[in-house]
């Protein structure tokens, strides 16, 4: 540990990634929290000289707040691995297989958890046709926040994506129903939440203020929110997650337990004034400070 009166933290913000603005939001949140908490913060926004940095700063711990590739993808945590310097959430090979959501998929199926169809295509055959009957939904395989996300209904054309979308595009079998998600802390799961929007829950249903409202707990048979909390936490288990992670699912209510699917495992989870995984903790109990805290004392390498 440092020598100062209290542990030295670095939070990770920013970056490279089309996550930024989102992780800058929550490294600010974070930050502060942790400052409550009576820690030494500094703020870094990571750059190509972060290794530099941090080794200059020589943090007791590093609280990960980057979102998207290279901060959420299993390159800063190597980083971290190759310096010594213990951080928050999941360590190399959990967040990179997290992180692609075909891989996560191959997971989940071997573990016994229930996915829908989705193949991975080329965009530009994406855009000339359909490669799967509609409705379905094209998405980045390596993104998250629903940055890029396209949902194909009956009989409209193939989408028109933007230039920035990736040669190679996850294309998924549509789910109808509720959007719920679980956050797992540790060895255990918090509760379920039900996502409620007018539309699609895309980046500004998720990010800006009103865009969506949410039940917490979720208004669920039971059935249906036990198994959520069972498949969180096994996903978090299968994956090799540490740390907080939040899985989201679909619930097709018409087809009961059978319409519940799992969509994909979140290994650094939003922590903004509007995120879902903060919400959960003071439900059950854990202010959002104390969740910080929690995340810090729980930091090692290794993971």
């Amino acid at each position: 540990m440092s020598s100062g009166t209290s542990p030295k933290v670095v939070v990770l913000m920013g970056g490279p990634s089309a996550e930024r603005e989102v992780s800058l939001a929550t490294g600010r949140e974070c930050a502060a929290a942790l400052r409550g908490q009576g820690y030494q913060v500094v703020e870094v926004d990571a750059g190509p000289d972060l290794a530099m940095r941090l080794t200059e700063i020589s943090p007791d711990v590093v609280f990960n707040a980057l979102h998207g590739p290279l901060g959420e993808d299993g390159c800063v945590q190597g980083i971290l691995e190759w310096l010594h310097i213990p951080y928050t959430h999941s360590g190399v090979l959990a967040s990179a297989l997290a992180m692609d959501k075909q891989r996560t998929k191959d997971v989940y199926r071997a573990h016994g958890l229930p996915v829908v169809d989705s193949l991975l295509a080329d965009k530009a055959d994406v855009q000339a046709g359909h490669v799967m009957a509609p409705p379905y939904v094209v998405k980045p395989y390596n993104e998250g926040s629903s940055v890029g996300v396209y949902l194909v209904n009956a009989g409209a054309n193939a989408p028109v994506m933007a230039d920035d979308m990736p040669d190679t595009v996850m294309v998924e079998a549509f789910v109808p129903g509720r959007e719920l998600t679980a956050t797992v802390m540790g060895d255990r799961t918090l509760t379920v939440t039900d996502i409620l929007t007018d539309g699609w829950y895309d980046y500004d249903a998720k990010y800006k203020a009103g865009g969506s409202r949410h039940v917490c707990p979720a208004d669920l048979p039971q059935d249906i929110f036990d198994a959520c909390m069972d498949y969180a936490l096994r996903a978090h288990t299968a994956l090799g997650c540490r740390g907080v992670s939040r899985t989201d699912f679909r619930w097709d209510e018409a087809r009961g337990l059978d319409g519940l699917i799992l969509l994909e495992t979140n290994t650094q989870p939003g922590m903004t004034p509007t995120s879902l995984s903060p919400e959960q903790a003071e439900v059950t109990g854990i202010s959002f400070g104390e969740l910080c805290r929690w995340m810090v004392e729980d930091a090692s390498c290794n993971r």
